[in-house]
């Protein structure tokens, strides 16, 4: 599939401001999660165009992210998720390019699902190491700042669509990328997107119909897991083995996204 497929149903999209977006940001959430072929994509765009508008950032429609996570030495967030804890954390430090922006994010999950998540910005990536930033973890995630270390880079394009009520948000992130920065082991996803619904809570919603429609269902598995499964294979993982069969029979249905 060529970008410019992908960038020409985009287009006829209503758009929206990224400082209009500010008022959707949802900071306390219900996520859902999806990983789809890309073959799928252009359909999924086009059934969702009535009822969602585009983020648009300087004319770009597709923005760039880089992302990097951080854990304690031994995993403990990724080892949290994988052995099922209901309550658990993620702390990242994430680059939105296109805005020249970054945001040392601290994201909470507690034991009804919902999402809370805390951000500070930051002048640059390696500023978390900063005296600001340290403040900022020791109020609010569960890990002192000292025990921290970067564990994954990842990179991906992000669509962020709203929908025309400002009541949900949809993202669809394409060409994931990771990197464990231990031993710079990198991994690519081509061939997959992964599609996050963030809404107040678990209510109606046409994209989810959209989704159900075309038999795409839920996979829980966050791009933390994800990218540590693919770059860290020394890693415990046999939770996410059944998971990891699915997204490979999704991926084989399409050669990738250029």
């Amino acid at each position: 599939m060529k970008r410019e497929i992908i960038e020409s149903i985009l287009a006829g999209y209503s758009s929206i401001s990224l400082v209009e977006m500010d008022n959707v940001r949802l900071m306390n959430r219900v996520d859902t999660k999806y990983t789809v072929s890309l073959s799928l994509l252009p359909e999924i765009l086009k059934r969702l165009q009535p009822d969602y508008l585009i983020q648009e950032i300087d004319g770009l429609l597709l923005n760039a992210y880089r992302t990097v996570y951080l854990d304690t030495c031994d995993r403990a967030m990724y080892l949290d998720h994988h052995n099922g804890r209901r309550t658990r954390e993620k702390i990242r430090v994430r680059t939105y390019v296109d805005s020249q922006t970054v945001f040392l994010e601290v994201k909470n999950k507690n034991n009804k699902g919902r999402t809370k998540k805390k951000r500070i910005e930051l002048p640059d990536l390696k500023a978390y190491k900063q005296q600001k930033a340290e403040a900022f973890l020791e109020k609010h995630a569960k890990y002192a700042p000292d025990t921290l270390i970067p564990r994954l880079e990842n990179s991906f394009y992000r669509i962020t669509l709203v929908n025309k009520t400002k009541t949900e948000r949809l993202t669809i992130d394409v060409n994931l990328a990771f990197r464990n920065p231990s031993d710079g082991l990198e991994k690519q996803l081509d061939d997959l997107a992964v599609i996050e619904l963030k809404q107040t809570g678990n209510i109606p919603s046409f994209a989810k119909s959209v989704l159900s429609g075309l038999r795409i269902h839920p996979v829980n598995i966050s791009k933390y897991c994800l990218g540590t499964i693919l770059t860290a294979p020394e890693v415990k993982s046999n939770r996410f083995k059944l998971k990891m069969i699915q997204l490979n029979k999704i991926g084989k249905q399409q050669n990738g996204f250029v």
